[in-house]
């Protein structure tokens, strides 16, 4: 049985949440305050996290900042916000995927379900331990390596810090050389077919990486640059 984390301090929603996800096989933890979030998480090792933004205590923020510093276990966001900016903030930090209040149950329920199933292909999919795969988990060029398997991301040697989606986003671009995306296919590719997001996200993300791997006077044989009207590409003059 799934055990899904449900932080809110709503506890009207919590019990209708209850209800709902009960009917559909799933156990249910729930925490009311933001300050006890990442105690009852760590206690509760969830298989996914449904967190409400405006918290008494620590926001929503914070505590996916301080979940994403030990775990990737998915998590929800629920805002009534909203600017779209405090939603692409949220995924920024790691949240997969974001649900504005008020909200239908079935449509959370919908979302919670989609997200495992990508958690859950991506834990399924073949990992022999062959020299082969390994490299294809690994992309290196000048300047910055991008190890999926370890999700590390290296800028001249040195380990950085960056957000799953950002690390995921940048090896994709990577993976697929001098081939322009648009922002759909970006969204659908890195965050999944049925992610809910918006096409600004993959705008923001970007500016992200560039700003992580940008080194002044120092010139590489690679950008990621902007195809105006368009999306983006990974250029490069040579092969990784």
């Amino acid at each position: 049985m799934k055990k899904v984390l449900v932080v809110d301090d709503d506890p009207n929603i919590v019990e209708v949440l209850r209800i709902y996800f009960d009917k559909d096989g799933f156990a249910v933890i729930s925490c009311l305050t933001g300050d006890k979030a990442v105690e009852t998480f760590q206690t509760s090792q969830p298989d996914l996290v449904v967190l409400d933004l405006m918290l008494p205590g620590k926001d929503g923020y914070d505590i996916c900042r301080e979940i994403r510093k030990t775990s990737d276990v998915p998590i929800i966001m629920l805002t009534a916000r909203t600017d779209t900016l405090d939603k692409v903030v949220g995924l920024e930090l790691g949240a997969d995927d974001y649900v504005q209040k008020p909200f239908e149950p079935k449509e959370l329920l919908a979302r919670v379900k989609a997200v495992l199933r990508r958690t859950e292909k991506k834990e399924s999919a073949p990992s022999s331990a062959s020299d082969n795969n390994e490299k294809n988990e690994v992309i290196s060029y000048e300047g910055f390596t991008v190890d999926m398997a370890r999700y590390v991301v290296t800028v001249d040697g040195k380990e950085i810090d960056i957000p799953p989606k950002e690390l995921e986003l940048l090896f994709f671009l990577a993976s697929h050389p001098n081939r322009v995306f648009t922002r759909e296919q970006l969204l659908e590719n890195v965050w999944g077919y049925d992610f809910y997001g918006e096409s600004r996200t993959v705008d923001v993300h970007i500016k992200r990486i560039r700003e992580k791997l940008e080194r002044p006077n120092v010139k590489v044989n690679w950008e990621i640059r902007t195809v105006w009207g368009v999306g983006y590409k990974f250029e490069t003059t040579s092969n990784a």
